[in-house]
């Protein structure tokens, strides 16, 4: 396997380390605005006509030590002796999302398949359900990893590319086939639970109508206070929810809310709100938030075992809730990441509106929020 890694700026354009114009698939990452035109696509197109061509839109890329608002990253990558495929599929919305999480699981299923990496519009999905649809289809056992594009805190519009010009409304998925691949994984949070624990007593899929008996959105206000809560949704993101199922401990998860109906007085989360689960509110501590990344990247790289010194890549996807209240001390999380991934594994990823990795403690596929993730790849030499 080897990689090269681009990044492209409005006033120099592409540049490039070495050449990788046989390279099968190239990953990108961007702004909406750097990539809405297609331009960026037909670049990298032209650059590495035989490869599968993946990106999104994001709240933030990351290029090694680098966050970055300005530059659009990508890497290209080529395996000597795996088998790559793409799927991809629209959805018009949440209730779409099982639906289209299981086309995408039944043209990637193969009894070789070894790994997915799924990029997904971050507005018009259910996260949980894609998922769900994924693993139901292409089998609970094949790590699942990704996340759900972004759009920094504007909430307007994602967009996913799968060999074409970044749209919106697309769930776009590469699958890994054969015995050479070796794909790690991690996933961690860092922040405090504060307040009560409240029961989640009325919601429908992604939506969440009442906190014990009370509207939602009442409880968050009071809360948050009368001047975050006129920025709701994008304040929200410095207060996630934990939920968690009373008859799994240890299987917390992590919601974010990506919108707000004042007038049904609700929130909807970027993945399920199951009724009769726990919630609390949480929020961040930058230390731990870095600690956390460190020991998202301390598993992604573990889980290479042995081949964990080769050649390789990492794809680190964390939450634009977590950049947005570092602010500049952003830098610290993924700083460290890099030291757990050491230096011959170099990194590209991006801020997400959702995660996906394997939940640390029950190892299924999950959507989460609010945590770093880490995906390593590399092949058996």
């Amino acid at each position: 396997m080897r990689t090269q890694q681009l990044c492209w700026g409005e006033a120099q354009g592409w540049r490039r380390d070495g050449d990788a114009s046989d390279a099968n698939l190239v990953l990108y990452f961007g702004t909406r605005q750097a990539l809405a035109s297609g331009a960026r696509y037909g670049e990298l197109r032209a650059m590495f006509p035989k490869a599968h061509i993946v990106g999104c839109s994001t709240g933030g890329q990351i290029r090694n030590d680098d966050v970055s608002d300005e530059e659009i990253a990508a890497v290209a990558l080529r395996f000597e002796a795996t088998q790559l495929r793409l799927a991809s599929e629209p959805t018009s919305g949440p209730a779409q999302s099982r639906a289209c999480g299981e086309a995408i699981g039944r043209a990637l299923k193969a009894d070789d398949l070894a790994g997915i990496f799924v990029l997904s519009d971050g507005l018009k999905i259910n996260g949980s359900e894609l998922v769900a649809g994924i693993i139901g289809a292409a089998g609970p056992n094949i790590p699942l990893t990704g996340g759900l594009a972004g759009d920094g805190a504007n909430f307007t519009e994602t967009l996913v590319g799968a060999d074409c010009p970044p749209q919106g409304g697309t769930v776009a998925a590469v699958g890994f086939y054969g015995p050479a691949i070796r794909i790690g994984h991690g996933s961690a949070g860092g922040w405090d639970e504060f307040g009560p624990r409240r029961r989640i007593t009325r919601s429908n899929g992604s939506m969440l109508f009442e906190l014990d008996g009370q509207p939602a959105l009442d409880l968050y206000e009071r809360y948050l206070g009368e001047d975050e809560a006129r920025g709701l949704p994008g304040t929200g993101l410095l207060f996630p929810l934990l939920i968690r199922n009373p008859a799994q401990p240890g299987h917390d998860v992590v919601r974010t809310i990506l919108a707000v109906d004042r007038d049904a007085r609700s929130m909807t989360f970027a993945g399920d709100m199951p009724e009769n689960w726990v919630a609390q509110l949480m929020r961040g501590n930058f230390d731990r938030l870095a600690a956390g990344a460190a020991e998202a990247a301390r598993q992604a790289r573990a889980g290479l075992g042995e081949h964990s010194d080769q050649e390789g890549l990492a794809v680190l996807v964390s939450c634009i809730g977590r950049r947005l209240l570092m602010g500049q001390r952003t830098i610290d999380e993924v700083e460290a990441a890099g030291l757990e991934l050491g230096s011959r594994i170099p990194r590209l990823g991006f801020y997400s509106y959702g995660e996906i990795s394997p939940h640390g403690a029950s190892g299924v596929c999950q959507l989460h929020n609010q945590t770093m993730t880490a995906t390593t790849i590399t092949e058996a030499a």
